[in-house]
């Protein structure tokens, strides 16, 4: 279909919803997130059924393939196609609507037809994945003929270009299938950015055809289970058994694969430091020599070596040949090089690092760190890309063209910023998913805690820096603690939801109550889909403290509004008909156990939390 133009003033209309109405959806039925930043709900409704048609310019592949992605992921809820035409009732098409970018849609519902306008194929792209979730869930897949659609009208476009999920698979292996799958469903909630964390002390993910014991070496390592850190190191006697990598035509399908869901690959290969799979492959990039091993998770920072030699020129020579073939399987405009934790103290005994220094008139190893980066930088940029790096990179200096990726809170961010360098926020408090989501007593152990609504109240933007300097953001799910893929969607999902409505949606819109009323409606998708999510938003929050009279007492309280807390102190398991929590809670004389759990009328919603009270004095001595 040909290009139609229209004015943005006849695009947006009157919209019910915008950074004025915050406070005015809550019992609205959309269930869409990232919620549109223009809405407006119409009476009525759009039936679909088997005789119900898309229309689309079928001369025009990547429209062709747009409609065959929708109907893939109709047929999930209505469990058959429909047809594909010249005319029909379902309309998608490319408009001139400039204002619209690159992402932005507008989706048109009546009682007649639906149609979805966009500058650009991601746009459209964007609109069916809005059109899918106006689609009602609360029905049995397959049992109906016929769906009813709202009537809507929505113009919609993001508030930030870069909106990832990072996934790390070098301290676990992930297949393909396994990522192609976290790939989709990024997609489904508008995410366009896929940072893949592809190698680390833990392993060598992708194969490199110039250096083959990059994969035959490093990417296989002793199997080990239990807590990270705490792991026995590797032995003579272990089998290097556990492991993987992704061949370059596996890497080509998956970075294709996004490709045809608008999402970029931005492969990461983090150096100088975390390289102790590299070393174990080539022990003579290293300062000392070696013999190395690919750690297993056992305590290693600072007593054995993990960082590249900065002095050796074939240090340089054999990155060049890496970056040379990553630079032709990923047609993302950007590298990750990582940059983050890298240990000096081996540079600081090693005497090709010492001649560097001397050479090129360093005075510090946080200097030669800034030769590296920026020597690498170069190289890359000479291949056509562009570097980002962990905001460690700024240190000592960094090119101006580089982009940091500001990690350790927001100060890397604002730092960067300040010298001029575009910025992606991901500060570790607001975007790790590898962090707890619920109380530590029911969840998978890891460290340090990030609740759903943690990561739904962050804004992106520091106060007072110039926020065109912003890229976006994202949440980066470190796996330590994640050893299969089912406990990767645990981690992800909802929390990546929160962080794709906050990267989208404009910051003066949110509304937690209507956010949870969708995330909400979602875990029913979820569950359609099998995907693992996590429930942790129902589990009840104990906070214990001591008062000014020097006495434990315990506050009791849930994320979600509306939640009964029942609890117990006789050791007994409570209900909805034990004692309804009203109040700050005194310790019992004698009470060895607290026991909590979460209800909403008769059902139970949340995991029951038991804790000793050795266990809350604990705790209030770590706050401390």
């Amino acid at each position: 279909m040909k290009l139609i133009h229209f004015t943005w003033a006849a695009l947006f209309g009157v919209f019910l919803f915008s950074c004025t109405a915050g406070d005015t959806i809550k019992n609205e039925s959309i269930r869409i997130i990232p919620l549109p930043n223009y809405y407006q709900l119409k009476p009525g409704t759009f039936d679909i059924d088997k005789h119900t048609s898309i229309a689309i310019d079928k001369s025009d592949s990547t429209m062709v393939a747009l409609a065959s992605y929708f109907n893939e992921k109709l047929a999930r809820v209505t469990r058959y196609e429909l047809p594909v035409k010249d005319t029909g009732e379902i309309l998608f098409e490319l408009v001139t609507a400039p204002e619209l970018d690159t992402e932005g849609y507008r989706i048109c519902v009546t009682s007649d037809k639906i149609r979805i306008r966009a500058n650009a194929y991601h746009g459209i792209f964007n609109g069916i994945q809005s059109l899918l979730q106006l689609i009602p869930l609360d029905t049995v897949a397959g049992k109906k003929s016929r769906w009813e659609i709202g009537c809507i009208e929505i113009t919609d476009k993001p508030r930030f270009a870069w909106r990832g999920l990072m996934l790390d698979v070098s301290r676990h292996f992930f297949t393909k299938q396994e990522v192609k799958r976290y790939i989709d469903l990024m997609a489904e909630y508008k995410y366009n950015v896929f940072h893949w964390h592809l190698t680390d002390d833990q392993g060598w993910r992708i194969e490199i055809k110039s250096l083959p014991r990059l994969t035959s070496v490093g990417a296989w390592r002793a199997p080990r289970v239990g807590n990270w850190w705490e792991r026995s190191p590797q032995s003579d006697a272990d089998s290097l058994s556990y492991g993987g990598y992704y061949t370059q035509d596996d890497i080509r399908e998956i970075v294709e694969y996004a490709r045809t869901r608008y999402v970029t690959v931005v492969p990461e290969i983090d150096i100088p430091g975390h390289s102790m799979a590299l070393l174990a492959a080539y022990p003579e990039v290293s300062c000392m020599g070696g013999p190395f091993c690919v750690n297993v998770g056992n305590p290693f920072y600072t007593k054995e070596e993990n960082s590249l030699c900065v002095g050796k020129e074939r240090t340089f020579a054999l990155l060049d040949s890496i970056f040379g073939e990553i630079v032709s399987l990923f047609p993302s405009e950007y590298i990750h090089i990582g940059g983050d934790e890298c240990y000096k103290g081996f540079w600081e005994q090693c005497p090709d690092c010492k001649r560097r220094m001397a050479l090129e008139k360093l005075n510090s190893t946080t200097e030669l760190q800034s030769y590296f980066v920026k020597r690498v930088a170069s190289s890359i940029q000479r291949m056509g890309k562009i570097v980002i790096g962990w905001d460690e990179i700024l240190e000592g200096g960094l090119a101006p063209e580089a982009i940091v990726m500001s990690w350790r809170g927001k100060q890397g961010g604002i730092e960067a910023i300040r010298q001029g360098h575009a910025v992606v926020m991901t500060p570790f408090e607001h975007c790790y998913l590898d962090l707890y989501q619920g109380d530590p007593a029911v969840e998978p152990n890891t460290y340090s805690m990030l609740r759903l609504e943690d990561c739904y109240k962050f804004q992106f933007v520091p106060d007072s820096v110039d926020n065109t300097f912003v890229l976006g953001g994202q949440g980066n799910l470190w796996t330590e603690s994640v050893p299969h893929y089912r406990q990767a969607e645990y981690m992800t999902w909802p929390r990546a939801l929160a962080i794709s409505e906050t990267l989208w949606n404009e910051s003066c819109t949110k509304n937690w109550e209507f956010f949870v009323q969708r995330v909400e409606k979602q875990f029913i998708h979820f569950e359609q889909l099998g995907v693992n999510y996590a429930r942790s938003i129902y589990d009840p929050i104990i906070k214990p403290f001591i008062n000014d009279e020097g006495e434990l007492r315990v506050a009791l309280r849930t994320e979600v509004d509306g939640l009964d807390i029942y609890y117990t102190f006789d050791n007994t398991n409570p209900d909805s008909y034990s004692n309804l929590y009203t109040g700050l809670l005194s310790i019992p004389k004698d009470a060895s156990m607290l026991k909590v759990v979460t209800y909403s009328g008769q059902q139970r919603k949340g995991r029951q939390i038991n804790l000793t009270i050795e266990e809350l004095e604990r705790r209030v001595k770590e706050t401390n």
